[in-house]
């Protein structure tokens, strides 16, 4: 029987860490793209866009992850496309935090009085001006911490996608675990690799949230 020491072990997982880093980002970068162009629809004017944007929010959010990488992968399959894992789990993963990040942004816009609308509107500033120049900045102080805390779910939320066979950190902690027979050894560090990369999110959350709370404050 081959002897791992606690160094292959954690040298194993690093490797597949960096998997979860990268998805991380491409999800949340990606999500927050799309959260974007949905959180204009649902505080567009045009009740099309409103309900458009509506319905992809309760879709997305009533319904499982799991359930979404399934279609995504296994679904397109059946109907003759071949979706590669990371692909599959990269697009589900964007469409998701998508629906999560444009509800959050929506309701830190809606926390902006109503007069400020009204005062950047009686400047004859159009929609898009009144909400990069008046509304934004300031929902920005209000969205930094649900922001940031939704950056960590989508970190731990990368774990899922293991059931379609996308190789990240927790699918190797299994992996690893099936060589070693040491669960409590790999599944302690694979913990301890998944708060090495939140606790650092959280921290920094902290500290613009203070500096943004201070800029305001001298403005």
């Amino acid at each position: 029987m081959i002897e791992f020491s606690t160094w292959d072990i954690l040298r194993n997982l690093l490797l597949a860490a960096r998997w979860t880093v990268l998805l991380s980002l491409v999800s949340f970068i990606g999500g927050a793209a799309v959260a974007l162009v949905l959180l204009f629809m649902r505080i567009s004017k045009r009740k099309s866009l409103r309900i458009t944007a509506k319905y992809y929010i309760e879709l997305f959010q009533g319904t499982p992850l799991l359930m979404q990488l399934f279609i995504a992968f296994f679904g397109l399959g059946l109907l003759g496309i071949d979706v590669p894992a990371w692909l599959a789990a990269g697009l589900t993963l964007i469409l998701w935090a998508a629906s999560f990040l444009a509800e959050i942004w929506r309701g830190c816009v809606d926390a902006v009085s109503k007069g400020q609308w009204e005062a950047s509107a009686s400047l004859a500033m159009g929609r898009f001006q009144q909400m990069r120049y008046v509304i934004m900045p300031q929902a920005m102080r209000v969205a930094v911490p649900p922001t940031v805390g939704f950056a960590v779910q989508v970190i731990k939320g990368t774990a899922v996608t293991s059931i379609i066979g996308f190789v990240e950190l927790s699918k190797a902690g299994t992996v690893v675990t099936n060589a070693t027979f040491q669960p409590f050894t790999v599944y302690g560090l694979v913990a301890l690799i998944y708060f090495a990369l939140c606790w650092p999110l959280s921290k920094s959350s902290q500290i613009l949230e203070r500096k943004l709370n201070v800029a305001h404050r001298n403005h």
